[in-house]
């Protein structure tokens, strides 16, 4: 049983960094799907104008929209802090509108409630962290091997 334990959980923190991420993606974008292939558009629309936003359709579209392409962008790794920032505007936006009303537990204890929305968030803040990570790491690496690196050209003594 120690040997099974060894090692857990057997997946390394830069693999799992990434997993996470495209998870994150594939969340937001099956909502998306869901909405466009279930017809539920309309609804949420409904709902949006009921909640004080005009053009109800618009914003869900844009909401679908940008759920789907910032997905696609977190699965690729572009731009994944403006992408993953994005993403949680939204989600924080539908705890705001519909999920904090409706308590804390999203099934089981409770219907439609806020922890689902408030462990995207956490998600996405995890997701955004390491890509500023990863962003601002790669200039200080550089300037390390610039400041290391012999100059471009060199003239050795004798060889005109």
């Amino acid at each position: 049983m120690r040997s099974l334990l060894n090692g857990y959980p057997w997946i390394r923190p830069e693999t799992s960094l990434h997993l996470l991420r495209m998870l994150t993606a594939v969340l937001f974008m099956a909502h998306a799907a869901v909405r466009i292939t279930n017809g539920t558009i309309p609804r949420f629309a409904e709902f949006m104008e009921l909640q004080g936003f005009p053009y109800g359709a618009a914003w869900v579209w844009i909401i679908t929209l940008y759920e789907l392409t910032a997905g696609t962008l977190l699965i690729l790794n572009i731009g994944v802090r403006w992408a993953a920032s994005g993403l949680a505007l939204i989600a924080a936006v539908g705890i705001l509108l519909i999920h904090w009303k409706n308590g804390w537990f999203v099934g089981e204890h409770g219907v439609g409630g806020s922890e689902y929305s408030v462990a995207l968030l956490a998600m996405l803040l995890v997701v955004a962290a390491h890509d500023a990570r990863r962003q601002f790491a790669k200039p200080a690496a550089a300037a390390q091997v610039a400041d290391t690196a012999p100059p471009a050209f060199v003239r050795l003594e004798g060889t005109d």
